[in-house]
This record gives C-alpha cells, structure tokens and sequence, in this order.
C-alpha cells in the first residue's frame, strides 16, 4: 500500500474509534440513569480498577503497550464519569421551576455557575455589563444587578474580590428573599458584607469552589461552604452539589483563609518563586527545557499555567488574606534552613528536611494509591 493509502486506512480507523467512544457515551448515560434508578454511586473505584487492569492484560495479548491501553482506559473513564454526573444533575432537575441570578456571570467562575444552575433546570438570569448576546437556553441578562427585583430563589456574587464586598453591603440594603452566597477564594475581605447580609435577615452563605472554569468532572474535587450562622442557607447551596462526585467541606471563615492561605497562597508563591528565579537566572528556557527533568517538566508546566493566571487576583489572594503572611515567612523560612544545610556541608540535617517531608506527605500518598 502506499502512504496516501495507509493515511486513508488510519483516517477510518479513526472515526471507528470516535463512533465507539460515542456509542460508550450513549451507553454512559443509561449508566447513570440505572444508577439513579438503584441508588448506587456515580464513582465505584473497585470497578475501574477491574476496567484498567482488564484492559492491560488485553493489551498484552494484543502486543499493545501496556501503559497505552491504561492510559485510553483512565480518560474513557474519565469522560464516562463527566458524562455521568451531568446526566444525573440534569435528571434531578432540582432548579425546575425556579430562578437564579448570577452576579458577575459573564466571567469564568460566574459562567461555571450560570451553566450548572441552568443544566438543574433553574431560569438564570446574567447581570454582567460585560455578558455578550449567546447565553443559552433559558438564560437571560441584564447590564445591572440594581435594576433587578432581586426575587429569585437563588442569587450568587461571582464578582472580582475587591468589588464584592460593597456589593454584599449594597444586597444588605435590599433584603433579597432567596439565598444568597459569594464564591470569593477569600473570606477576610468580605466579612462586613456577609455580616451585613446576616444582620438584616438575608438568608446568606459563602462558598470557595476549589477547581477552575474549564472543570468539567467534579469527583475528586472540592467545594468549601462557609457556616455563617443560616442553617437553611448553608443545606440550600450544599444540596446544590448533591448529585454531584464533589466532596464537600464544611468550615467557619476564619479557618478558611487560615488554611487557604498555605493551599492557595503557599503554592501560588511557591510557583512565582520559582519561576521568578529561572527567568532572573539568565538561563534560555528553551535550553533548559531540552535537558530537563521529570520532575523539572512537571514543576515548569505548573509554574506556566501559575504565571498565565490573573496578576490582580493572585496579588489580591495574598494581599488581602488576614493570614496571608504566615505561610510566606515559613516559605522563606523553609528556603533559608535549605540553604544552609546545602552551605554547611549538614547532609544529617538535609536528610532530615527530606524524611521530615516523606512522613508529612504519607498519608496523602496513600490515600491516592488506594484510590489509584
């Protein structure tokens, strides 16, 4: 056969191989509505175990690569998960009936949320200047918040962080009937507002969605739901996330942005450092990126993503923390007592820092492996 040939012979297995993934989709959602139906869970990691490892054992009689066919088998899965639980969202239809006003709607957190509300049958409503003519079935806009009724049963503030604190005052004054909740990554800079919105009665929570706008499958990650003292608010927002894989943490404000504080404002800083030192080293990225390591790929693709991210919202995640400078002196701190170990010739106290990090991190490696 000739190239051209054989180009056309892999063009068709292509799209045999595309038609059985959407053959395995089709199957996917009555999946999900037989698990509906029987109460069994979205997610049985013992069942994808049996999938990957079947899959390589086939694979091997097969003289296909081992790794190849467990990688296939995880982002098979992967997607037959998405399509799973947003079957299963959509089928509850919790929202039937009901609306919402999405805040901020036009950005990417407040567009995460105007979608999963409207795919639970909610009519959402986009108060965004910046919200643009295509907004989907079932959702509308408007330019400005104020000009609403503010009589949905549902209001959430996706707005940048510097702004939602006069907003949450500004809703106070309104006294809307419905549940109202931010989705701030910050809790300190808003704390006159939602004590605001408590004060006159509002039935008001706060929630920190740990995952970014481009989430499409929810198991594994989490939301974290501020306890504000309205009870009825803070079932109402979690119920929200109930036919979801989405592992839910309940906290007070303080502890939120005590540890968000090393989750978010360590890790951030960490990867600032860090590719704030490559770029003052005066060595070629390019250059370095021929000779690197696994574990140098994996750290420059991660400090790449940190450094296409949103410089105000970064800064404002480390300015406005009331915590924020704690985990910035232990970074320092961490750094100094590696220096010195390394400047002193101390291989007993780099050991140490190295056994010291082996044992913190255990258990979390464990509980990846039992999941794995």
């Amino acid at each position: 056969m000739t190239l051209d040939e054989l180009r056309l012979q892999l063009n068709d297995l292509d799209r045999r191989l595309l038609e059985l993934i959407a053959e395995r989709q089709t199957a996917s959602r009555e999946v999900a509505r037989v698990k509906r139906a029987t109460g069994y869970p979205t997610r049985d990691y013992a069942r994808e175990r049996d999938v990957i490892l079947g899959a390589r054992a086939r694979a091997a009689a097969l003289s296909v690569p081992a790794d190849v066919a467990e990688g296939v088998m995880r982002l098979l899965i992967r997607s037959s998960l998405a399509t799973q639980e947003q079957a299963t969202v959509s089928a509850l239809g919790a929202g039937s009936g009901q609306r919402a006003l999405v805040i901020g709607g036009a950005g990417k957190i407040g567009g995460w949320f105007v979608n999963f509300l409207a795919s639970q049958g909610y009519q959402v409503e986009i108060a965004d200047p910046n919200a643009g003519g295509d907004v989907g079935s079932g959702v509308t806009t408007i330019s400005d918040w104020r000009t609403s009724k503010l009589d949905q049963e549902l209001i959430v503030v996706a707005t940048p962080l510097g702004l939602t604190d006069t907003l949450l005052n500004e809703l106070a004054q309104r006294r809307p009937k419905g549940v109202v909740f931010d989705v701030g990554s910050l809790k300190s800079p808003l704390r006159k507002g939602l004590a605001a919105l408590r004060a006159a009665g509002v039935r008001v929570t706060s929630v920190h969605p740990m995952f970014g706008p481009s989430t499409e499958l929810l198991s594994g990650r989490h939301v974290i739901f501020i306890d504000l003292g309205a009870g009825d608010a803070l079932e109402r927002v979690r119920a929200l996330f109930a036919p979801t894989m989405v592992e839910q943490v309940v906290m007070g404000l303080d502890d939120h942005d005590r540890l968000i504080a090393y989750v978010l404002g360590l890790s951030h800083a960490l990867n600032i450092a860090f590719f704030t030192a490559l770029a003052q080293s005066g060595e070629a990225a390019p250059r370095l990126v021929q000779m690197s390591s696994t574990t140098f790929d994996a750290q420059f693709d991660i400090a790449s993503e940190v450094a296409q991210e949103s410089p105000e919202l970064y800064f404002e995640i480390q300015r406005l923390n009331d915590y924020g400078a704690q985990p910035l002196a232990a970074l320092a701190k961490a750094l100094e007592d590696l220096r010195e170990t390394v400047a002193t010739n101390n291989q007993a106290g780099f050991t140490a820092l190295m056994r010291r990090g082996l044992e913190y991190t255990q258990e979390r490696r464990e509980l990846r492996a039992r999941r794995a």
